[in-house]
């Protein structure tokens, strides 16, 4: 079962059991989905709806930050729960030690040995994490890695 289908399937769950926070949240994520089919005129495959994904994730957590930020704890509670239910359909994240590993495994395949290198070991970095770590725990290992 591809992810679309999971949504679709976990949609009507949380119909039938009434989990209306829920609902809405699957909801939310399958209009971005749709309006992204719409636009390229193509159903996404499972990468691109890990991509929307994990950009759903990013800015709720952008979001959570100013709500905590500017004292909104009821909008920040709310964030949060929405971040768990979207959590729950992307693959298992890497832990900081696998990423710094991976990081460390890359600018020896790309023989990186300077801060100018960066965009080089990126390059090839990204595709291995892609979905399963953040881009700035990622970035902030690499600058650690070339210093």
């Amino acid at each position: 079962m591809n992810l679309s289908e999971r949504l679709n399937e976990d949609m009507k769950q949380a119909m039938r059991s009434k989990d209306k926070f829920k609902l809405s949240t699957i909801r939310m994520i399958r209009a971005t989905i749709k309006n992204q089919e719409i636009d390229l005129k193509r159903t996404l495959d499972d990468a691109e709806v890990l991509e929307i994904l994990s950009r759903e994730i990013k800015q709720r957590k952008d979001a959570l930050h100013e709500f905590e930020k500017a004292g909104r704890d009821d909008l920040a509670e709310t964030v949060k729960a929405e971040i768990v239910i979207v959590a729950d359909y992307l693959p298992t994240q890497l832990s900081e030690e696998e990423v710094k590993a991976i990081v460390q495994q890359t600018i020896q395949e790309t023989g990186a040995s300077s801060k100018a290198d960066m965009g080089k070991v990126m390059a090839a970095l990204m595709p291995k994490v892609k979905g399963r770590a953040d881009g700035k725990l990622v970035n902030q290992a690499v600058q650690q890695g070339l210093q």
